[in-house]
């Protein structure tokens, strides 16, 4: 099950999150907020991590 863990203003800075996190071994699901598969790279995307590592997510996210 996914958690949602953020929101982002853009789709270059949902895939910067999305590169951090997996180098820290979280997976990570960038969703449009449109809900559209292919959305615009300006609207705002959301950012899912699964629900069991949402601890760990929230940790990096502090320390940056």
């Amino acid at each position: 099950m996914w958690a949602k863990f953020m929101e982002t203003r853009n789709a270059y800075s949902a895939e910067i999150w999305k590169e951090l996190l997996n180098q820290c071994a979280v997976s990570v699901r960038v969703v449009p907020r449109s809900g559209l598969r292919e959305g615009s790279e300006f609207e705002p995307h959301d950012i899912y991590v699964p629900w069991g590592k949402l601890h760990v997510a929230e940790e990096i996210l502090r320390k940056s």
